[in-house]
């Protein structure tokens, strides 16, 4: 073990430890947990989840509620304000989905030039960001004005919703991801249902101000204030954070190496960014997530109106939002719980998206009952939710190595992201109130990421048959060598 003080210009001053050698424990090598470090590895988990995991969540709940307050405001008359009215919904439209693009273009990049820099500098400046532009979007007398900053509240949250699953991976193991992510995804979903009650109040405020512009400054600037809070308490890497003493950085490293190998710092490998570009696996996510998303796009831009299709009026639609997006959360953490515990994702993200397909086929079918066709919301948001949490803990420990991760993993949100753009465009006014193809869409998208689940999950098993055959079954948490092959390397082993 050797520990060095290093001074990089792009990292803090903070001691670092070289993984590169064998970690040992004077005698004891740590690849063979005893009982003690057991313990000791217990409250380290336990000290990481009340550090990262509030931080961490907080963060997404200002992010996804800057992101899909659109449908919030305009129930408040964002549209008549300055869009003209917008008879036919094509200027909201695009003002939806335009996040989309910026969002999309900028997520590959962002995640891999991330590596080289704290993590913690690099999510202040994402949150800063994409706070100001949220906040600034009260400021829009015009169509245009709202498009430029909607275009910026996508290029800074590009480099934060990728980079935050590449980061838990640096200090949770497989068997731990799931349930991690279900709490910091779920927060979308308490986004959703804390958005409906702060329309519901901001609804009822009596202010010279029109009640979108306050939505958008009440809404944006928590996350500025939250960036400067992440700048000063979230933790760096494992190997270089002030935050861990000594033992725990070595319990935290020998941890991020097991049944893989973790890169040597702020580095980047070419080889393995070509190797996530030549993955099917990570083009068969894309059209998982695809399907998710447009189907959560529409969720988060349109229910507050299919539910004012229901007979409500717009209050009372604010209100109905909450009991979706908090069963939904409830179902997400109670998946991957299970998830984490039997060591499969595959198959419960196939149960959950094809939950969100039957919630599309009610709404197709059942046109007069609106009990029914409340139900079906809370299937359409519990299915779509718990599928997306499930796909991003799955491929932040399938892709071998950290830029391998870096890359595949907003590579498959890339793709997905382009289904958000087509979630903002089925459900034109014209439509209204029954949106046929909006629904039909979004159903046999739901279905077909269900589909796509079933396919990796057999090709994941399949291949680890392969290698246990050709190679032998490796030992549970050894550290696999996976340098130069990511998880190509013969003892790596997917999780299915």
């Amino acid at each position: 073990m050797t520990i060095a003080t290093t001074h990089d210009s792009k990292r803090d001053s903070e001691p670092t430890i070289n993984y590169d050698e064998k970690i040992e424990l004077g005698s004891e090598d740590v690849s063979q947990p005893t009982e003690e470090q057991s313990l000791e590895e217990k409250a380290l988990v336990r000290k990481l989840d009340r550090r990262i995991l509030p931080i961490a969540c907080f963060l997404y709940l200002f992010a996804y509620l800057d992101r899909s307050n659109l449908g919030n405001a305009r129930l408040q008359g964002l549209t008549e304000d300055i869009l003209g009215g917008d008879k036919t919904g094509a200027l909201f439209d695009w003002i939806n989905s335009v996040f989309f693009f910026s969002y999309i273009l900028c997520q590959v990049p962002a995640t891999v030039l991330s590596k080289l820099f704290p993590p913690r500098v690099w999510m202040f400046c994402s949150a800063v960001g994409w706070g100001v532009s949220s906040t600034l979007m009260s400021t829009a007398f015009n169509f245009e004005g709202m498009m430029t900053a909607r275009v910026f509240l996508g290029v800074f949250e590009a480099g934060f919703g990728p980079a935050i699953p590449l980061y838990f991976s640096l200090f949770y193991t497989k068997g731990e991801m799931g349930l991690r992510m279900a709490y910091w995804f779920g927060f979308a979903a308490v986004a959703g249902a804390f958005g409906g009650l702060l329309a519901f109040g901001i609804q009822h405020i009596e202010a010279s101000v029109e009640k979108w512009r306050l939505l958008f400054i009440i809404e944006g600037i928590p996350a500025v204030l939250l960036g400067i809070m992440t700048l000063f308490f979230l933790p760096n890497r494992p190997e270089s954070t002030t935050y861990l003493t000594e033992r725990e950085r070595e319990i935290a490293l020998e941890r991020m190496n097991r049944a893989t190998s973790g890169d040597s710092g702020a580095v980047v490998n070419r080889a393995h960014v070509f190797l996530a570009f030549r993955d099917w696996r990570i083009y068969t996510a894309g059209v998982i997530y695809f399907g998710l998303n447009c189907a959560l796009a529409s969720i988060s831009a349109f229910l507050p109106t299919i539910l004012k299709t229901l007979g409500y009026t717009n209050a009372s639609a604010q209100l109905l939002t909450v009991p979706p997006y908090a069963v939904a959360a409830v179902v997400l953490v109670s998946f991957s719980f299970a998830s984490d515990r039997l060591q499969s994702r595959g198959l419960f993200m196939a149960t959950a998206s094809t939950i969100g397909g039957i919630g599309y086929l009610l709404l197709l079918t059942v046109h007069s009952n609106n009990r029914v066709r409340y139900f079906a919301t809370f299937c359409i948001t519990s299915g779509t939710y718990t599928t997306i949490g499930l796909i991003i803990a799955w491929f932040a420990h399938n892709l071998g190595s950290e830029t391998k991760k870096a890359t595949g993993i907003p590579m498959f949100m890339a793709i997905g992201q382009c289904g958000s753009v087509l979630g903002s465009h089925i459900y034109p006014k014209t439509e209204d109130p029954l949106y046929i193809k909006g629904f039909a869409i979004s159903c046999a998208l739901e279905f077909l990421a269900a589909a796509c689940a079933i396919i990796l999950t057999i090709s994941y098993r399949m291949e680890n048959a392969r290698r246990d055959k050709l190679y032998g079954t490796p030992a549970t948490n050894a550290r696999v060598d996976t340098h130069e092959l990511a998880d190509g390397a013969p003892n790596f082993r997917y999780l299915p």
